[in-house]
């Protein structure tokens, strides 16, 4: 069985407003799913609020992770059980190197899933400070970058201090390459960035994709998608999915905008 995302008739709101007013959706493994919307109608809030943010209040409504409620766990379990976020707006950490955060986020992950050898940091070390040991992780890191285009040199400098967009958004792919989830929620990842960084992380995209993890492509433009091809293309609305296709669905909203959702689905507020 793999390990599927399923929400069912989820509602969201933040400081009391609703934001998400009953979505249903369902990614698999293997699966890639855009998921577009105009600005305001709760994109950003549904990935969040699958991260386990606490400013999203969930008032009705269930998440599934492979068959496990998603919803009481933290977002460290939500991560360790196989969930990932790509952030819109990459957060900067000073001090903290990119190979430091790197190597204590993977080997949580790990740990959590039993796939960590136990060598501990030093004698009657606590579970949270065995760590992956240093050459294997420095042969993985290497790899994976060399495999994603992205410089040697990053991996010493703090975790996106002074880093551009494309840069950024580079280093979130890496991220994605590390921690290996089930299901990735990419929180419009191509936002700000030029044609050249857009076609460097989406090929980054391409060459993670497959049978072992299921994507959930939030965006609001389809460039991204001359790109990527997905499965299925899904309408956000005023919190709710209101239209799903093929790529094709893409393609039209690309030509026509949004206006002609708003007017066919004008009930749903």
């Amino acid at each position: 069985m793999g390990t599927d995302l399923v929400i069912r008739d989820l509602h969201v709101s933040v400081e009391g407003k609703p934001i998400l007013r009953g979505l249903n959706l369902e990614v698999k493994q293997g699966e890639i799913h855009a998921l577009m919307g105009p600005n305001g109608s709760g994109k950003s809030t549904l990935a969040y609020t699958l991260m386990g943010h606490p400013k999203y209040h969930v008032d009705r409504g269930e998440v599934l992770l492979g068959g496990e409620n998603l919803l009481a766990m933290d977002a460290s379990a939500r991560a360790q059980k196989g969930l990932f976020l790509a952030f819109q707006y990459p957060v900067t950490v000073p001090g903290v190197t990119l190979a430091n955060f790197l190597r204590s986020a993977v080997s949580a992950v790990r740990r959590a899933r039993g796939q960590l050898a136990v060598e501990a940091a030093g004698d009657g070390a606590s579970p949270q400070e065995v760590l992956i040991p240093m050459r294997q992780f420095r042969r993985e890191l290497l790899e994976r970058m060399r495999a994603l285009g992205i410089e040697e040199e990053f991996a010493r400098r703090y975790l996106n201090e002074g880093f551009s967009g494309g840069e950024k958004k580079r280093i979130e792919i890496l991220q994605l390459a590390m921690l290996e989830p089930k299901i990735a929620i990419l929180d419009e990842t191509d936002s700000g960035l030029d044609i050249d960084a857009l076609r460097t992380v989406a090929e980054g995209i391409k060459r993670l994709a497959g049978p072992e993890l299921g994507v959930l492509l939030i965006t609001h433009y389809q460039r991204i998608l001359n790109y990527i091809t997905p499965h299925y293309v899904h309408v956000l609305l005023d919190g709710q999915i209101v239209e799903s296709g093929g790529p094709e669905l893409a393609t039209t909203l690309e030509a026509k905008g949004y206006d002609w959702v708003r007017e066919k689905h004008a009930s749903v507020a």
